[in-house]
């Protein structure tokens, strides 16, 4: 057995609550210069994005990564962090953390679960976890989108700043801008992300392939970050694009959308793409195996704590 076994009495919602939440931080700290990668991949070829990067071309993953080292410095990598965490405690606890609590109200008793229930529980909590944490998701995206550049005024200085910024110049609509698209988004991921582990999982287990261990963990996650990345990215150049955007810039997510297909072509769907699945496979694969681990260390915790008492 490769890590720690799984408990003998099932995981509570309240310890798969917290260890998503934990799980998806520490999954956010190794692969957060990929995920900023991607967004500058994603905002390239807008007016705003042309002008503060003047002669500067970002091509492919570990080029854009270079070419940021070299003109903003190692830091720019970790634009956002603070917001990208404060989203993950929010939001991943939510999608993740609830998502088997809800596929068992939604079986209502039954001993399997359908793929149609495992997608209606993965939309609902992927619906139910943007609502609360948009803002802090909206303030990442603006964070990565900004350049360390000397001559470029930035727009904002810090988390709190930004926090304040959007919501004096743009009310509270600014802080859930882009909710439509991110719902959208996210219950796309959320249920690729979360049914295709799930069901690769359970295939693996069923055929006696691997055990319930770190290697099938890993197996399942990366199946389902190349699923995930497949399916939403259009959806998530959409909406990081709609996010950056200045008051204005487009009337709708579904405009951004017309207007990326009207300008730019069906390939502006995907830039990116590399970064996203570099992104979303390494992040799949520390988050869950992260998330298992984490589950049994704190049953078994307090497994502990109450054998003494």
């Amino acid at each position: 057995m490769v890590g720690l076994k799984p408990s003998d009495i099932p995981p509570t919602p309240g310890v798969k609550f917290l260890s998503a939440g934990t799980a998806a931080c520490i999954a956010d700290l190794f692969t957060f210069p990929l995920d900023t990668a991607k967004v500058r991949l994603q905002i390239q070829g807008e007016k705003a994005a042309v002008e503060a990067a003047k002669n500067i071309r970002y091509r492919g993953v570990f080029g854009t990564i270079t070419t940021m080292i070299k003109t903003e410095g190692p830091r720019s990598l970790y634009n956002g962090l603070v917001a990208g965490l404060q989203r993950q405690m929010g939001f991943a606890s939510i999608r993740i953390g609830l998502y088997d609590t809800v596929k068992q109200l939604y079986m209502n008793g039954r001993e399997n679960a359908s793929i149609g229930i495992r997608i209606l529980a993965g939309c609902t909590t992927g619906a139910m976890a943007v609502s609360v944490a948009q803002p802090t998701d909206v303030v990442k995206v603006r964070f990565q989108a900004q350049m360390n550049l000397q001559g470029v005024q930035r727009r904002y200085k810090g988390t709190l700043h930004a926090y304040k910024t959007i919501f004096l110049e743009e009310g509270v609509r600014g802080l859930w801008k882009g909710t439509l698209p991110n719902i959208t988004r996210n219950a796309i991921v959320n249920c690729a992300e979360l049914v295709t582990y799930d069901i690769i999982k359970e295939a693996i287990l069923k055929h006696n392939l691997m055990t319930d261990n770190l290697p099938c963990h890993f197996v399942s996650a990366f199946g389902a970050g190349f699923c995930t990345t497949v399916v939403a990215s259009p959806v998530d150049v959409v909406k990081t694009r709609y996010m950056n955007s200045p008051p204005g810039q487009y009337t709708s997510a579904i405009n951004c959308a017309w207007r990326m297909l009207t300008r730019e072509g069906p390939t502006a769907f995907y830039k990116g793409f590399v970064p996203s699945f570099l992104r979303l496979g390494s992040w799949n694969i520390v988050m869950f195996v992260s998330y298992e681990q984490l589950k049994r260390a704190m049953m078994k915790s307090k497994q502990s704590v109450e054998y003494v008492a």
